[in-house]
């Protein structure tokens, strides 16, 4: 269960590794909470990282994950949204 919903950061890659590597450098970045790790399974190969935090925090986490997917070749896509709706968050969670 999430302590708060913040901000909302993806980090989206081709590959299971570079999503949990991803995910790793989001947390180590700052004060974020993961959302969810998806590997793969039925994405056609493609990975997410979702987090949640203050704004500062979810850029930092975003960026540091992206970077790992960047040097890898493998990143597709981030965001990062500073006040989502409730309905996103029910669609999310």
């Amino acid at each position: 269960m999430l302590r708060k919903k913040k901000a909302f950061g993806i980090v989206e890659t081709f590959t299971a590794a570079s999503a949990i590597q991803a995910a790793d450098a989001a947390v180590k970045a700052g004060d974020i909470e993961l959302i969810e790790v998806r590997v793969a399974r039925g994405l056609g190969g493609k990975c997410f990282v979702s987090m949640t935090g203050d704004v500062a925090d979810v850029k930092a986490g975003v960026e540091a994950g992206a970077r790992i997917a960047t040097e890898q070749g493998v990143l597709i896509n981030t965001e990062v949204i500073a006040n989502p709706h409730p309905e996103l968050w029910e669609a999310v969670l």
